[in-house]
C-alpha cells in the first residue's frame, strides 16, 4: 500500500496516487505481507460465514468458501504480478481501461465500497463495546470506534501500519485459538455445527449461492491491486503465491468461516442465531479477553478500509471535481460518513448489499483481467490516454447492466448475475479490443 505521509505544501504525491510507485519506494516482502494480512482478521469473514450457514447450510457454505479461496488466489495472482510490474494504482490503471473521464467512476465505487466495509467492521466492534459496557449507548460506541479509527490512516504503511498489523497478528491468532479451546472446554464438541440447515432444508444449489455471494467481495481484487503495487519486482512470485495467494484465502475464508460457524452453533445463546451472535458469543465465552480479541481483529482490518476509502475519495474528488484537500481532511470526511451510515441497521441488508455492489466490481475485474492477459504492455495513464476509452466503458456498463437485470429476474437468475457479469465483461472487452486492432491494421 502507498505511503501515508502527509502531502507537503508543494503537493508531493507521497501516496503515489498520481504516478506509479517507483522502485525506491517498494516495500520489503515481509512488511507488505504483514500490511496485507491485516485483511485476514476481519470479523466479517466469521460473521458472514455464520450468516450464510443460516441461509444455505454449513456444508454448502464451506464448499462455497473453498471454491472462493481457489478462484480468488488465481485471479489475484494475475493481478499481483501486473500491479508489481507497473506500479500503477487502481485509479491510474482504470484510466488505461476507461480513459481519464471514465476512471473516476471506478475510484468512486472503490472508496464507497471501502466505506461500506468500514461501516460493517466498525459496527461489529461497537456492538461488542456497547454489550460489554452497557453504560454507553450504541451511538456513543459508534462514535468511539470512528474516533480511534480515523487517526490510524495518518501513519505510514511502511513505517507504521505494517508494524502495527504485524504486532497484532499473533494476538488475533491466539484469540482465535483461545475461542475454540474455551468452547471445547466449556461445552464439549458436537458435530451439529456441520449439520446446520435453514428451515425446510438446505437448497441443492446452496454452495453455488454462497460462492456467488462471495463474488460480492471481489472488491478485494481492488484492495490487492493497491497493496501489491508496493511489492518489489524480485518478490513478485512470493507475493503472488503467498501474500495474496492460496494460503491467505484458505485461512481468511475457509478457516475463519469454519470457526465462525462452529462458534455460533456451539456456544449456547439467548434466542435464535443472528448475524451478530458470533460476536456476542465471544463476549459471553471470554469476557474482556473476547472484547480485546474483537478489537484486535477490527482494528487490523479497518486500517485497510479507512486508508483505502480516504485515498480513493481524495483521488476521486481531485480528478472528477478538481477539489484538492489534505489527506487528513478526507480522513475526517470518511469518518463522518462512516458514523452516519452506522446509524442505519447495517446487518439487516448486508447480504443484499454484497450482491448489488458486487456487480460493478466483478465487471471491473473482468475488464481488468482481459486487459492484463490480452494487452499486457498497454499501461498508459494521464495525458497519454483519451478522455474516454470506448471499449472499456462499453464492456463495463453492458456487463454491469446485464448483472443488475439478472438480479431483478427472480431468485434463480439472480444467482447467475455476478458470474455472468464477470464473464461478459471479460469476453466483450476482449472482442472489442480485437475489433479495434483489426480496424487499425486495415486503416
Amino acid at each position: 500500500m502507498a505511503s501515508l505521509q502527509m502531502p507537503s505544501e508543494e503537493g508531493v504525491d507521497d501516496d503515489f496516487t498520481r504516478s506509479p510507485v517507483p522502485a525506491g519506494a517498494r516495500m520489503p516482502r515481509f512488511g507488505l505481507t504483514m500490511a496485507w494480512w491485516s485483511v485476514c482478521s476481519a470479523m466479517f469473514w466469521i460473521v458472514v460465514s455464520a450468516t450464510l450457514a443460516l441461509n444455505y447450510g454449513s456444508v454448502n457454505t464451506l464448499i462455497g468458501l473453498g471454491l472462493s479461496a481457489i478462484s480468488y488466489s488465481i485471479i489475484n495472482g494475475i493481478i499481483t504480478r501486473h500491479a508489481i510490474r507497473t506500479g500503477l494504482s487502481v485509479s491510474l490503471f482504470s484510466q488505461t481501461l476507461f480513459g481519464r473521464s471514465g476512471a473516476p467512476l471506478a475510484t468512486l465505487i472503490f472508496f464507497a465500497t471501502a466505506i461500506y466495509y468500514a461501516v460493517f467492521e466498525g459496527s461489529v466492534i461497537a456492538v461488542a463495546i456497547q454489550s460489554y459496557f452497557p453504560v454507553l449507548s450504541l451511538h456513543q460506541a459508534y462514535l468511539l470506534v470512528v474516533a480511534y479509527s480515523v487517526p490510524l490512516v495518518f501513519g505510514s504503511v511502511q513505517r507504521w501500519l505494517d508494524k502495527l498489523n504485524g504486532v497484532l497478528l499473533p494476538f488475533y491468532l491466539l484469540g482465535l485459538v483461545a475461542a475454540v479451546g474455551l468452547t471445547l472446554h466449556d461445552f464439549g464438541y458436537s458435530p451439529a455445527w456441520l449439520a446446520v440447515v435453514p428451515a425446510g432444508g438446505a437448497p441443492v444449489s446452496g454452495w453455488w449461492s454462497c460462492f456467488c455471494y462471495f463474488m460480492g467481495v471481489w472488491i478485494l481484487m481492488m484492495y490487492t491491486w493497491d497493496y501489491a503495487r508496493f511489492g518489489r519486482e524480485e518478490d513478485s512470485q512470493y507475493h503472488a503465491r503467498l501474500t495474496f495467494g492460496l494460503p491467505f484465502y484458505v485461512f481468511t475464508f475457509v478457516i475463519n468461516g469454519a470457526i465462525g460457524i462452529f462458534l455460533a452453533n456451539s456456544i449456547p445463546g439467548n434466542g435464535s442465531l443472528s448475524e451478530v451472535s458470533v460476536v456476542l458469543a465471544l463476549l459471553k465465552l471470554m469476557g474482556f479477553v473476547g472484547l480485546a480479541f474483537v478489537w484486535v481483529s477490527q482494528t487490523r482490518i479497518n486500517t485497510a478500509n479507512f486508508y483505502l476509502a480516504t485515498i480513493n475519495m481524495q483521488g476521486f474528488f481531485e480528478r472528477a471535481l478538481g477539489v484538492r484537500l489534505p489527506k487528513i481532511a478526507w480522513g475526517v470526511v470518511v469518518g463522518a460518513v462512516v458514523y452516519l451510515l452506522m446509524l442505519t441497521n447495517v446487518f439487516s441488508f448486508i447480504l443484499q448489499a454484497l450482491a448489488y455492489q458486487g456487480i460493478f466490481v466483478v465487471a471491473w475485474v473482468g475488464v481488468a483481467l482481459a486487459h492484463i492477459l490480452f494487452l499486457p504492455d498497454d499501461n498508459a495513464w494521464g495525458d497519454d490516454v483519451p478522455m474516454v476509452r470506448r471499449e472499456g466503458v462499453t464492456a463495463w456498463f453492458v456487463a454491469a447492466g446485464l448483472g443488475i437485470a439478472l438480479m431483478q429476474a427472480g431468485p434463480f437468475m439472480a444467482q447467475w448475475s455476478a458470474p455472468c457479469s464477470a464473464l461478459v465483461s471479460f469476453g466483450f472487452y476482449g472482442l472489442l479490443q480485437r475489433q479495434r486492432m483489426a480496424s487499425n491494421a486495415t486503416a
